[in-house]
């Protein structure tokens, strides 16, 4: 495999680490509501797991409120129940076809806990980057060895892995630091 290849690819994997990192961010809640907190809660229905977001419509008509519309009645009891096992702390309460969740205030003690699931959130990302380096740098040493490459190209790519790591974990800390204002902002 040609070293841009390897690069290419290492920076791939990079980059999707971080989108995982920033879609579990979402999940996390901080003072007002997001979609992003229940839209992938596993729901029991038609005998099989779907997510929220697959279900029905999900909205946020004022800043501590949601609203989940499912496009079949049916599924309304089931929406709740998968919502309270989800053990976020909301308490979903179901109006006819629609299901409200209104968000309570967060105490300092709750953000702070908050804070500390999305630093080690943040810290699984930067290992699952180092991982990527670790596998991209043992790819360009075997493609040294074998591929006839120069010492010279291969050292300089493994500069290039280690600054696409820096600058990923770079990326994953300010998500994290963005977050936790987020989050601390009453």
């Amino acid at each position: 495999m040609p070293i841009d290849d390897i690069l290419l690819e290492t920076e791939e994997k990079m980059m999707k680490t971080e989108e995982v990192v920033t879609k579990e961010f979402a999940g996390v809640r901080t003072g007002k509501a997001s979609a992003g907190l229940v839209e992938n809660i596993q729901v029991e229905v038609y005998g099989s797991q779907m997510r929220i977001r697959e279900l029905g419509g999900i909205t946020v008509p004022e800043a501590r409120v949601l609203v989940i519309q499912p496009w079949d009645a049916t599924t309304v009891h089931p929406i709740e129940k998968a919502i309270q096992k989800a053990n976020l702390g909301l308490n979903p309460t179901v109006d006819k076809k629609v299901i409200r969740i209104v968000l309570p205030e967060l105490s300092t003690e709750r953000r702070l806990e908050f804070v500390r699931i999305v630093k080690k959130m943040a810290e699984d990302g930067r290992v699952a980057v180092r991982h990527v380096r670790r596998d991209g740098l043992e790819a360009l040493k075997k493609e040294g060895k074998t591929g006839g490459v120069t010492e010279d190209l291969v050292e300089h790519a493994e500069k290039e892995v280690q600054k696409l790591t820096d600058e990923y974990i770079a990326k994953i800390d300010a998500h994290l630091a963005h977050k936790e204002k987020e989050i601390m902002t009453v």
